[in-house]
């Protein structure tokens, strides 16, 4: 693209600004931002505008799914399904770790956090235990695909090298990158990161699926013969991997969908809850909910929007491969933004300064048009290390990891 060319869709987008550098730099850089911006998606830019655009909600009512006693006098039947599938190399994995653990206190990515006490223990770690756990019951490896982004691939792939994967096959073990979007300020300004490149965040954790198949990863899914995905994300420590019982449950449900779901602790806590909207499965955001919904309890007293999800997913590739097509809600979220300014100085905000653009897993739930609520103990299968402090810390998961007899 040349100057005049780029001034002119500048212009057309009020971007301007994104020119401060452009005559001081390289030929080769001067090509470089202009690559990036001639594939941009511009009517992101638009959505800041508005605030956070998710769809609007209709109808919500609540949702049961099969509760823990269920699952325990059915027990026998789901687990012999789900260690038959993946004995029947049926099931794949996908971690999702594409973030960085910013609201940890760290600049790298979330999996080498060390949450050991008396030695080091890191969270992939604790994952990679999760599912050998699974690989040594079944005899069975267990395909691992793991999402990182631009700002976390090398040193995810570098950490996990030096640690030889934790005693995971590498072999079964492939990496692929999620897509980026663009960061803007209040005014819907482009943020840049250095004079040739602008400031590009992972895209949230809905666009797994179709970064996998842009990675060229369907014919290896495809290949191995893998009907089923579990996806999970890479802050919950406790969480149980590839769960035959899950897996077997979901199956026996004839549902194409699962979601592990844990009882809500109290009305307000800050967690998705799983639920009927339109007459299909839905999750709906803590800060969505009415406090009549917040409030609302069934005749035995029980909170009537208590399945809280913990971002532990099954989906059928069948399935995967139908809704493809369809565009997920884009998320528009306010965030601490590090950008270059008309100085050039770098600027690490300590407050939020503009918005990220994200798909989230979740809005995957109602194109699926069905789903099985799984609900496992809080105590022993949710753990997430999502702040540095207080709700949902290390400390917070440390207590339960020691809970579980974890030696940390």
């Amino acid at each position: 693209m040349e100057r005049k060319e780029l001034v002119e869709l500048l212009q057309e987008h009020n971007q301007e600004h994104l020119l401060w550098y452009y005559d001081r730099l390289t030929s080769e850089k001067q090509a470089n931002l202009a690559a990036q911006l001639e594939k941009l998606d511009w009517r992101l830019l638009r959505l800041s505008e508005s605030g956070n655009v998710s769809r609007k909600r209709g109808e919500i009512k609540p949702l049961t799914g099969l509760n823990r006693e269920q699952i325990e006098a059915n027990r026998e039947a789901f687990e012999k399904a789900g260690l038959q599938a993946i004995q029947q190399n049926k099931a794949g994995a996908v971690l999702l770790a594409g973030g960085q653990g910013t609201r940890l206190g760290c600049s790298g990515p979330k999996g080498n956090y060390n949450i050991g006490v008396t030695r080091e223990v890191y969270i992939y770690e604790l994952l990679f235990g999760n599912i050998l756990e699974v690989v040594h019951k079944t005899a069975t490896w267990i395909p691992l695909y793991i999402m990182t982004s631009d700002k976390t691939h090398e040193e995810t792939t570098k950490f996990l090298k030096e640690h030889q994967y934790f005693g995971y096959n590498e072999t079964y073990i492939k990496f692929f990158a999620q897509e980026m979007n663009p960061s803007v300020d209040y005014e819907g300004k482009l943020l840049m990161e250095a004079p040739d490149r602008l400031s590009l965040s992972p895209s949230g954790n809905g666009g797994w699926f179709s970064s996998m198949v842009k990675a060229g990863l369907l014919n290896d899914l495809e290949a191995r013969g893998i009907e089923w995905l579990n996806i999970f994300a890479v802050d919950n420590v406790l969480q149980k991997i590839a769960d035959p019982l899950f897996l077997g449950a979901t199956i026996c449900s004839g549902k194409a969908s699962g979601a592990k779901v844990v009882r809500k602790a109290e009305p307000g806590e800050r967690i998705g809850v799983l639920c009927m909207e339109d007459s299909k499965p839905s999750i709906v955001e803590y800060y969505e909910m009415t406090e009549a919904m917040l409030q609302e309890r069934t005749p035995s007293g029980e909170l009537s929007y208590s399945l809280g999800v913990t971002l532990n997913y099954l989906f059928r590739l069948d399935r995967l491969k139908e809704i493809l097509s369809k565009d997920l809600p884009i998320h528009v979220a306010e965030k601490k933004i590090p950008y270059l300014n008309q100085k050039g100085e770098y600027v690490q905000p300590d407050k939020p300064n503009g918005y990220k653009f994200e798909e989230l897993a979740l809005d995957l739930i109602p194109l699926f048009e069905e789903c099985l609520p799984f609900e496992v103990n809080r105590e022993e299968e949710f753990a997430p290390v999502k702040n540095a402090s207080d709700v949902d810390s290390p400390e917070t998961a440390r207590e339960l990891l020691k809970r579980n007899h974890i030696e940390l």
